[in-house]
């Protein structure tokens, strides 16, 4: 064998590592897949199974990711409690199994080690609810086995670090199957052990998840579901005390909390949250608004309030009509000012916008192409105003605004962020008077 004959050449080759760095010989093998090494490694130094690298990884969660079966059944054999050993973020094997749908891997962890499944993450999350948050059909529908099996009914009701348990999970990722299976281990109104109005640190239920958005496929089966078995929303729940549903449990959550209203308790929960939301996401919502202002903006901009003269006056025939040019704004005509300010604001929403939308495109493909299109539509919005203006003092002001606001919008926006920052500041200075 090729590892002996290395041993005999180099005797010290499995005690070299341990010097060097946290990434040991069954590391790579545990990696690569090798069960032969694996098998010959652990025989000769054991103790390399408990150990984890820089990276967080031992042995057993390399294998457990990557679906080895065989390894993981030697490295069992070593010790069953490695199982249970933490990686990064407290993430054990079973999390890693159950997050990459590893449903070979999640039967034989559970049989050698059965409380794994208490483990959690450091977000509180346990196997179940990574399962469902990344969508691991096979992977969720063997750990609700082994629950049914071993009657181990509490697993179905721990919940993450915002509170969310199975049911909120699969309720919000419109999971139907997931959430039948759930249901299908009976409420506590029918003798069963799921909560099935549990609410989170938002104050809200399951059912309150899925009628934020009623529009999507399927919801109307997950509603009628989730009905059935009982579910209300929160405020059904608060306004009837006799309840025998989880209302202790969101009373606890919101003493840990400050008191606030549902109201506003749903406002939280929309807001963005660093660790729960990704940057993707909420730069996805941003590119969204910057789009649908530049569009409002741009349309109002040149389809003004009161429209457009259709003919040319230039004497005012003795009558209240100001002289006009055809395709002239009606309002600039009669209220310069207040036409003025009008277009000020527009464009100052219409400027913002645009860079908004170049600074999220920033890096993407084509950046040429699409900052040419932002500098045309700056012209033609300028074009329009500058033609729909009135014949005076205002068109000069509007020529002006065209040259000066676009190049002025970055350094404006640092400005003002910079203002209230002061002002923070002082407020935060005399309040702490």
């Amino acid at each position: 064998m090729v590892l002996h004959q290395l041993l005999v050449e180099k005797p010290l080759i499995l005690h070299t590592p341990a010097l060097s760095s946290s990434e040991n010989p069954l590391h790579v093998a545990s990696m690569a897949g090798h069960t032969d090494f694996v098998k010959e490694i652990l025989r000769l130094k054991p103790e390399f199974a408990k150990q984890v690298n820089e990276d967080g990884f031992s042995p057993i969660h390399m294998a457990s990711a990557n679906g080895y079966l065989e390894i993981l059944r030697e490295l069992l054999t070593v010790d069953r409690r490695l199982c249970r050993i933490e990686g990064r973020n407290k993430w054990t094997p079973l999390h890693f199994a159950a997050s990459r749908g590893r449903s070979d891997i999640i039967k034989e962890i559970l049989v050698a080690c059965p409380e794994s499944l208490e483990d959690v993450t450091v977000q509180k999350e346990s196997a179940l609810l990574l399962a469902i948050r990344y969508s691991q059909f096979e992977a969720i529908d063997v750990v609700l086995r082994w629950i049914r099996e071993k009657k181990r009914d509490d697993i179905l009701n721990m919940r993450d670090e915002f509170g969310n348990s199975a049911l909120h999970q699969a309720t919000w990722r419109k999971h139907r199957q997931v959430v039948e299976w759930l249901i299908g281990f009976g409420n506590t109104t029918t003798g069963g052990t799921l909560i099935v109005n549990a609410v989170n640190k938002s104050g809200l239920t399951a059912l309150d998840l899925l009628l934020i958005f009623p529009s999507e496929a399927g919801d109307r089966e997950i509603d009628v579901l989730l009905r059935n078995a009982g579910a209300k929303r929160a405020n059904d729940i608060f306004a009837s005390p006799s309840s025998t549903l989880d209302y202790d449990t969101y009373q606890q959550n919101a003493e840990d909390r400050c008191e606030s209203e549902p109201e506003d308790d749903l406002l939280e929960y929309f807001k963005f949250q660093k660790g729960r939301d990704s940057p993707s996401d909420a730069r996805n919502a941003l590119l969204v608004m910057a789009v649908l202002m530049a569009t409002a903006t741009f349309q109002v901009g040149i389809n003004p309030p009161s429209g457009v003269w259709q003919d040319t006056n230039l004497t005012g025939n003795g009558t209240t009509t100001p002289k006009h040019l055809a395709g002239a704004s009606v309002m600039g005509s009669f209220s310069p000012v207040s036409y003025l300010l009008f277009v000020i604001f527009n464009s100052l929403g219409l400027s913002v916008s645009l860079y908004m939308l170049t600074i999220l495109t920033d890096n993407l493909p084509m950046q040429l192409e699409f900052r040419f299109c932002v500098v045309a539509l700056y012209f033609t919005y300028y074009t329009g105003l500058t033609s729909m203006a009135p014949e005076d003092a205002t068109k000069s002001v509007i020529i002006v605004l065209s040259a000066v606001l676009p190049p002025t919008i970055h350094p404006l926006i640092k400005l003002i962020k910079l203002i209230i920052k002061k002002v923070k500041r002082v407020v935060s200075e005399l309040t702490n008077c």
